[in-house]
């Protein structure tokens, strides 16, 4: 599942879904909202917040496996994803910029979902092996860009605008914090 092992026919992230300019500038806006939104988790501990990111990954898995007995749509659990993954890149000093990030591979496994649960599962293993104190830093930077590349594909797949439907999620999100004045007047 390595990009190595994946078809030379796959090329580094340029087309109309996302480039590397795009995940630069993802990742600070990311950055940005996390610390106006989510202060309670950007104050955690790093291996803290990213057995947080772990257990996000893990509800997403949940959605997508109940189909049409999840009430929350497919493309609103995409949009998470990729906040989630944008975050945990950013608690991982990962620069996804300078990822090898391969979007319309075509998955090893039958079932396409598949795909984004082993990912998670191994972002899981990471923060697992954190209290175990092992190596899983390399692992967890590994799972994350696996899961940006089967978040791209399935927005591909679908047709679905993640980027837009990203800002329009981050606005969503900013209301629920109605005390925070962003411009004083």
């Amino acid at each position: 599942m390595r990009s190595a092992e994946k078809s030379p026919a796959n090329v580094r992230v340029v087309n109309s879904s996302v480039s590397p300019s795009d995940l630069a500038r993802l990742q600070s806006e990311q950055h940005a909202h996390d610390l106006r939104n989510h202060f309670d988790i950007i104050s955690l501990h790093k291996t803290d917040r990213l057995k947080h990111y772990g257990l996000h990954f893990a509800k997403y898995v949940g959605r997508l496996a109940r189909e049409s007995e999840e009430q929350k749509p497919v493309e609103r659990t995409l949009v998470d994803i990729l906040l989630v993954s944008l975050s945990a890149a950013n608690t991982l000093h990962q620069d996804l910029s300078k990822e090898n990030i391969l979007i319309g591979a075509k998955p090893d496994q039958i079932d396409p979902w598949r795909t984004f649960a082993d990912a998670a599962g191994r972002f899981a293993d990471a923060c697992e092996k954190i209290d175990h104190m092992e190596e899983f830093v390399p692992l967890a930077r590994q799972a994350n860009v696996d899961i940006m590349e089967w978040l791209f594909t399935a927005a591909n797949h679908r047709e679905f605008d993640l980027l837009s439907a990203a800002l329009m999620r981050r606005n969503e999100l900013a209301v629920r914090q109605f005390y925070i004045r962003d411009q004083i007047s």
